[in-house]
C-alpha cells in the first residue's frame, strides 16, 4: 500500500526543467527525465539543451549538449552510464556522472570553489566560481564539433565516431599547423591547412596556435592573436547564423547554419577537397576514382580485396613474401608522410622485408620514394599526368594481372610449382573430358531449359555484382513485405531491416516480360557504379520466379513528398535545401551522361525517382527504363518510356533521342522544385496552370523570382532563384540541340559559368542553327527574327500530364 503511495505521488510531481543555471547539490537520474527526452537542462533562451540520450535500446546514456530546433548534438561527454546512472553537481564543487557506484566522467573541480554551472545560448557549458571565474567548459574539451565563436587551441582535439572499419579521425594543432589524421596505430595525415590552397592570406607568417569559426570563416590565429588565414566556406553571410563544424565519421569537415532546424545541411564547402581525399572513401585496399567510384585492383581480385597480410613482429617466421598489389596508385597519405628512404625499388623492396612493422610500401619510380606503412586505408588513383606509385604488400596475393612479384625463391620451390602445375593440368584435362561427355548426354535436356539457365547465370557472371539474398531471407527481413513505402517502375517497394539492425528498401518486381529486361538493367547498371547522388545498390535476389532489388534506405523518402503542397508526410522544404537538391540531382544525372564507361539516358527524371538521405542529399533511383549508347552515337531510337509531363517532344514525336531528353525532364523536375507545384495543375488560374508558359511569361516581364513558392521566405539578393528558373528554361526548349549539357547545367547553376537569357517564343527560330553550347559560354546572333511560336507550344503542350 505504501509503495503504491509513492508511485502515485512521484507520477504526480510535475519536474520542470532547469533554465539557465543549476546550483550546488543537483542530481538528476536518467530515468527521472525519460519522458522530456532526457533534457534536463537548458539555457536561458532554450537554444541548447542538456540531458541524457538514451542508446541501444534505452539501457545505456550518453550526457550530451543538443541545438533543441534542429536536435544537433554539439557536445558528449566522454563515458555512458546505465539506467542506474546519474548526473551530479556535488558540493565540494566537482560535477560528474556515477554508473553502478564508480564515477564515469568528471570536471576534476573539487575544492576549486565552484559555485554554479551555466549552459549558455552560445553552446557552452560553463562551470563557475566565484566573481563569475571560469573553472571548467565545455567549449575547451570539444567531441567532434566546434561551434561559433568556440575558440580552438593547441592541446585540443576534435575526434570523429568510428567509421564503419571502427576507425576514428582527429583533429589538432601540431607544429603551428591545423591538420587531420586517421587514427591508425601509426597516424597518417590526410589535410593540413597549410596546403590548403582555399584560404585566403592576410599577408602574416607565422604559426597557428587558435582557431575559431567567425560569420562564415573559419579564421586561424597566431600566438599574439593575428590573424593569419581565413577559411571561408559559405558565401550566405548571415547575422544571425549559429555556424557548427562537425568531423563527420568519413574524417570530412563539413559546416552547417543550425538556425535553419530541421531542414539544416552542410554547405557545399568541406575539408578535405574530394571524396578520394578522404582516408578510407572506400574500403581498404579498394581504389578511389574520380565522381566516388570504387574498384577492387585486378591483382586482388582472388582475394576479395581482403588481402590476408603477414607481420613478422609477432612470428617465429623468419621470412615472408612481398606481393604485387599494383601501379599508377595513389594513396591519401603520401602527400604529408616523409619518404623511408630514397633508393630503388629492390632496395625499397628489402627495407619493407626488413622491417616487421612494414605491411605496405609505395615506391615512386620518378624521384626514388619509398614509403611505409603499417596500415593501410582505400588507394586512389594517380591523377592524369602522373605515373602515381608502385606498392606491394607482405602476404599471399595472386598476381592475376601479371604483374611483378619479388617474392624469394630456390631449386625446391621450382620443383614443386612444376610438379603442382603438371597435376593440376592432368586434373584439368580430366575434368574437360568429363564435362564434355555430361554435355553431350544431357544437350537435349540443356536445350529445353537454356533460357531459363541464362537468366539465373547472367546475374552470377556479371562483373561487380553486389550481395545476393535469399527470397526467405528476404521475406523474414520485410515480415512478409507488409510495410510498403511505395510504387516504382515494374513494382512496389517495401522496408526490410536485416538482423544486424540496417534498414533496407526491397523493390519487388511485379510481372516478368519487360520486368526482367528492367531487372537486368538494373542489376548491371547500378551494380557497376558508384556516385554520391546515385542510389546504391546493395544486393538482389534471383530465386525461381523471385526477382527482387535491395537498395539502401533513403530516410527521407522521395522528393515529391516534401515538395508539392498536396502531400503532407514531410517538412516543407527551404530554398537552400531545394537548391542543393536540384544541384545534386544534375550532378547524378551528368555523371549518368558523361562519366560512365557508356552513355545512360536514365528515361525516368521525375521527383518520384529524387531520394533524399537522413541530410536531404539527392540521389537518382529507378534505372529500369534507363537505356545504353556508345559514345560516338549521338542519337538512338528506342520505345516510348518515361512518365507523361516530364517527356520532351521528341519521345512525343516518336523522333530519336539522346541525353538531351533526359535535360528536358530534368528542366521540367527543376521547376517544380523552383514553384512547390507539378508543371500543370488545372486548380490553377489559366495563366498559373501551365508551369512553363508562365515561367516564359514571367521572364518577358522580369519577374522570375515571382516563380518561385509563395509558402518560401524570399531574400532580395540571393541570385539563385532567377539562375534556376533560367537554366530550366534552356533545359526544357523544344529543339533538343539548344539544351545544354547537365556538365554545363551543374556549372551554370553552381556559379561557374554565366546563365544566357533564354529565348522567348520570338526568336527561337534564329537562335536555334547558330547556338552551340561548348566550353565557353553561348552566344547568341546579333539579330533574331521569326519563329512559329504556334509549333513550340503544341510540342510543349503535348509533354503535359494528363
Amino acid at each position: 500500500m505504501c509503495f503504491c503511495l509513492i508511485l502515485v505521488f512521484q507520477t504526480c510531481v510535475a519536474i520542470h526543467q532547469y533554465h539557465g543555471l543549476i546550483k550546488l547539490g543537483f542530481q538528476a537520474s536518467t530515468l527521472e527525465w525519460f519522458e522530456d527526452n532526457g533534457i534536463f537542462f537548458l539555457s536561458n533562451a532554450s537554444v541548447f539543451g542538456c540531458g541524457f540520450r538514451p542508446l541501444e535500446g534505452n539501457t545505456w546514456f550518453a550526457l550530451e549538449i543538443i541545438h533543441l530546433n534542429s536536435s544537433t548534438v554539439v557536445w558528449t561527454a566522454g563515458s555512458l552510464i546505465d539506467t542506474s546512472g546519474y548526473f551530479e553537481f556535488g558540493k565540494d564543487g566537482n560535477v560528474y556522472m556515477e554508473s553502478q557506484n564508480v564515477k564515469v566522467w568528471s570536471t576534476n573541480t573539487t575544492g576549486e570553489g565552484a559555485t554554479a554551472m551555466e549552459l549558455q545560448d552560445s553552446g557552452n557549458l560553463v562551470l563557475l566560481g566565484e566573481k563569475g571565474r571560469v573553472l571548467w567548459q565545455s567549449f575547451s574539451h570539444p567531441t567532434d564539433t566546434l561551434l561559433l565563436g568556440q575558440e580552438f587551441l593547441e592541446g585540443m582535439q576534435l575526434q570523429s565516431v568510428p567509421n564503419r572499419n571502427n576507425l576514428s579521425q582527429y583533429l589538432e594543432i601540431m607544429s603551428g599547423d591545423l591538420v587531420l589524421y586517421a587514427g591508425y596505430e601509426t597516424p597518417q595525415i590526410y589535410w593540413t591547412i597549410a596546403d590548403d590552397n582555399r584560404k585566403t592570406r592576410n599577408n602574416i607568417s607565422g604559426k597557428v596556435h587558435s582557431a575559431s569559426l567567425m560569420s562564415n570563416s573559419w579564421d586561424f590565429y597566431d600566438q599574439k592573436g593575428a590573424l593569419l588565414w581565413q577559411f571561408i566556406f559559405s558565401n550566405n553571410v548571415q547575422p544571425n547564423a549559429l555556424w557548427a563544424a562537425v568531423l563527420g565519421s568519413d574524417g570530412s569537415i563539413t559546416f552547417s547554419n543550425l538556425q535553419k532546424g530541421q531542414y539544416v545541411t552542410p554547405e557545399a564547402t568541406a575539408i578535405p577537397q574530394g571524396f578520394c581525399s578522404l582516408p578510407e572513401p572506400c574500403d581498404p585496399y579498394y581504389v578511389c576514382y574520380m565522381n566516388s567510384q570504387c574498384h577492387c585492383p585486378s591483382s586482388l581480385n582472388s582475394v576479395n580485396c581482403n588481402p590476408v597480410l603477414n607481420s613478422t613482429c609477432n612470428s617465429s617466421r623468419s621470412s615472408v613474401d612481398l606481393s604485387y598489389v599494383g601501379e599508377n596508385l595513389d594513396y591519401f597519405a603520401l602527400g604529408f608522410a616523409t619518404p623511408n628512404l630514397k633508393s630503388d625499388i629492390h632496395a625499397c623492396q628489402k627495407a619493407c622485408l626488413g622491417n616487421c612493422s612494414c605491411l605496405v610500401l609505395f615506391f615512386d619510380n620518378t624521384s626514388g620514394s619509398c614509403f611505409l606503412f603499417d596500415q593501410i586505408g582505400s588507394l586512389r588513383a594517380a591523377e592524369a599526368g602522373s605515373a602515381g606509385y608502385v606498392s606491394y604488400a607482405k602476404g599471399t596475393i595472386s598476381n592475376g594481372d601479371g604483374g611483378p612479384s619479388p617474392g624469394r625463391g630456390n631449386g625446391n620451390d621450382i620443383k614443386f610449382i612444376v610438379i603442382i602445375v603438371g597435376g593440376s593440368f592432368l586434373v584439368i584435362v580430366g575434368l574437360i573430358y568429363g564435362a564434355f561427355y555430361c554435355h553431350r548426354k544431357n544437350k537435349i535436356l540443356l536445350e529445353t531449359s537454356e533460357e531459363p539457365l541464362e537468366d539465373e547465370t547472367l546475374l552470377d557472371t556479371l562483373a561487380g555484382m553486389p550481395v545476393r539474398f535469399s527470397y526467405s531471407d528476404l521475406h523474414k527481413a520485410t515480415n512478409n513485405f507488409s510495410i510498403k513505402l511505395g510504387q516504382g517502375g515494374f513494382g512496389s517497394v517495401y522496408l526490410g531491416v536485416l538482423p544486424d539492425g540496417m534498414l533496407l528498401a526491397v523493390k519487388q518486381l511485379e510481372g516478368i516480360g519487360q520486368g526482367m529486361k528492367e531487372f537486368r538493367a538494373e542489376i548491371g547498371l547500378i551494380g557497376s557504379i558508384h556516385h554520391v547522388h546515385l542510389v546504391q545498390l546493395k544486393g538482389f535476389c534471383a530465386e525461381g520466379p523471385h526477382r527482387l532489388l535491395i537498395y539502401e534506405f533513403m530516410a527521407k523518402g522521395s522528393l515529391d513528398r516534401l515538395i508539392f503542397k498536396d502531400n503532407e508526410d514531410g517538412p516543407m522544404l527551404d530554398w537552400d535545401t531545394r537548391f542543393n537538391i536540384a544541384v545534386g540531382t544534375a550532378k547524378g544525372l551528368a555523371y549518368l551522361h558523361e562519366e560512365c564507361e557508356v552513355k545512360i539516358i536514365h528515361c525516368d527524371i521525375k521527383p518520384e525517382n529524387v531520394l533524399l538521405d537522413d541530410n536531404y542529399v539527392a540521389k537518382l533511383s529507378d534505372f529500369g527504363l534507363a537505356k545504353f549508347m556508345d559514345r560516338e552515337q549521338s542519337l538512338v531510337c528506342t520505345q516510348l518510356r518515361g512518365t507523361r509531363g516530364y517527356l520532351a517532344p521528341e519521345w512525343i514525336f516518336n523522333h530519336a533521342i539522346s541525353e538531351k531528353s533526359d535535360v528536358y525532364s530534368y528542366g521540367m523536375l527543376l521547376l517544380e522544385i523552383i514553384g512547390g507545384r507539378k508543371n500543370s495543375d488545372p486548380r490553377q488560374s489559366t495563366e498559373k496552370s501551365y508551369l512553363p508558359s508562365y515561367a516564359f511569361k514571367m521572364m518577358e516581364e522580369e519577374k522570375l523570382k515571382d516563380v518561385l513558392d509563395l509558402r518560401l521566405e524570399r531574400n532580395k539578393n540571393d541570385k539563385r532563384v532567377v539562375t534556376a528558373v533560367k537554366v530550366a528554361l534552356w533545359c526544357i526548349q523544344e529543339d533538343m540541340h539548344l539544351r545544354p549539357p547537365m556538365t554545363r547545367v551543374v556549372q551554370m547553376l553552381e556559379g561557374h559559368c554565366p546563365v544566357p537569357q533564354p529565348p522567348t517564343s520570338n526568336n527561337l527560330g534564329s537562335l536555334s542553327s547558330t547556338v552551340k553550347w561548348g566550353k565557353e559560354a553561348i552566344t547568341s546572333p546579333s539579330g533574331m527574327d521569326g519563329y512559329d511560336s504556334v509549333a513550340h507550344q503544341s510540342a510543349v503542350q503535348l509533354s503535359r500530364a494528363r
